[in-house]
């Protein structure tokens, strides 16, 4: 008598029938509970409204969501960001003549999928936050070490950049008293940029109340505390934004199988087009830094006083010469929404960048500027600055190193690929934009 086969041995097999020997092989083992750090719920929730609450902001007119909005995949659908002083969203965002902002953000605005996972150790993308064991806090950042206490993970320490940066979240120099404080070099401490910001927050009502609840040390009579709120984002980024129930999965869980062109794609990804070298893992990514010769648009990631516009990565970071140029590897989770795509946004659409991208460097004497979404923004740093500049070009093509030709054909399966990343229930969201925030200030919906 045949001995009976189960559903997902079935599964298995087809995932087997369907894909080359070498892709079975190279297929990640399911994310799991285990892969990701535990949320508290009540923190989330409060999270929820802070992360849409302009109240963080120097000039009370920007949230998280600016740069961060469902809408576009987490991300905010440019190449470069106009933070502080821009309205509207996406493709429609511009300045006013009231208030605009001094120059675009440097680099593109990452997306926030799986930020839970105690897989990512470095956030930004040049990695200069990221874990450390050997300093008493845990972590490594720009900042003292002392102004690193409080911060629970690298997740949550990351909200202390934007509030602080005049392009982003703080507004400039004497725009309002976070801006005034953070142009003084007043970080921490009574009057620093955070108490200023976490006085505001404690003066409503309702966010007090919702701290106490969340927090017994504030309900015992500890003041509220800039840590507290990046705390709670964070447990509501870890927990809104956790992706692991794509078609992707599917497949690794052995409870689906990849439609044809699909699996073709997978063969290319983990074959010859050797994306998993950088790509693995069940996030795609191996947390590192490489340099790939993406195009370089927008002010870089430079002092104000720098002349040039060059972005030298994550060398800015180490100071190491094997890491100029070189971008921390982006997860690939939900891909396709989350575009303009390269470290500076320099594709518009995913198909084009991923041919250029897998001729590196080779591919930056062709590239169209047309791929770039750049709002208008007068009296700014030139955006082609360094594609202007042929030395510039020679060192980032080198660094990059040779790379190969897709056809059309490979391209169109490795989209088909990607396409199974996509995962309905994280890019809806799992606690959703509130209709309003206790500040009362309007939500960027």
């Amino acid at each position: 008598m045949g001995t009976a086969v189960s559903s997902a041995a079935r599964q298995a097999l087809l995932l087997l029938f369907m894909a080359s020997g070498a892709q079975a092989q190279a297929l990640p083992p399911p994310l799991t509970e285990a892969d990701f750090f535990p949320v508290n719920m009540e923190e989330a929730r409060l999270g929820q409204l802070l992360f849409y609450d302009p109240i963080l902001s120097g000039n009370r007119n920007i949230s998280c969501a600016g740069c961060h909005h469902p809408r576009f995949g987490t991300s905010d659908g440019l190449s470069l960001g106009l933070g502080e002083g821009a309205v509207d969203l996406g493709a429609a965002r511009h300045v006013t003549a009231e208030n605009t902002p001094e120059q675009r953000i440097p680099r593109n605005s990452p997306a926030l999928f799986n930020l839970g996972a105690r897989e990512v150790t470095h956030l930004f993308h040049d990695g200069r936050i990221g874990v450390d064991p050997s300093r008493p806090s845990g972590m490594r950042t720009p900042m003292d070490e002392e102004m690193v206490t409080g911060f629970a993970s690298v997740l949550s320490a990351q909200t202390m950049f934007p509030v602080l940066s005049p392009d982003e979240m703080a507004g400039h120099y004497n725009e309002n008293e976070v801006a005034k404080a953070v142009r003084s070099g007043f970080i921490t401490g009574e009057n620093g940029a955070w108490s200023r910001i976490s006085a505001r927050v404690a003066a409503v009502p309702a966010y007090q109340a919702a701290f106490e609840n969340a927090y017994p040390e504030i309900a015992a009579g500890r003041p509220l505390a800039f840590t507290d709120i990046s705390n709670a984002i964070a447990q509501f980024v870890a927990f809104e934004w956790r992706s692991d129930t794509s078609p992707f999965d599917a497949v690794l869980r052995g409870e689906a199988a990849f439609a044809p062109e699909a699996a073709a794609g997978a063969d290319l990804f983990y074959g010859a087009a050797g994306c998993s070298m950088c790509h693995s893992g069940p996030l795609l990514s191996d947390q590192g830094f490489h340099a790939m010769g993406a195009p370089q648009l927008g002010p870089g990631k430079a002092e104000r006083f720098e002349r040039h516009s060059r972005d030298e990565g994550r060398f800015r970071v180490t100071g190491h010469a094997e890491d100029m140029f070189a971008f921390r590897t982006p997860s690939l989770r939900n891909v396709m929404e989350t575009g303009p795509w390269g470290h500076a946004g320099s594709h518009r659409d995913l198909a084009t960048f991923l041919a250029d991208h897998a001729r590196r460097g080779d591919a930056l004497a062709g590239y169209d500027r047309a791929q770039a979404v750049l709002p208008d923004l007068p009296k700014t740093k030139p955006d082609w600055a360094e594609m202007e500049t042929p030395d510039d070009l020679a060192a980032i093509r080198a660094a990059a190193g040779p790379g190969q030709a897709l056809r059309p054909a490979d391209v169109a399966a490795l989209m088909a690929f990607l396409a199974t990343l996509s995962d309905p229930v994280a890019l809806k969201g799992r606690l959703g934009i509130p209709e309003t925030v206790p500040s009362g200030l309007p939500v960027e919906r």
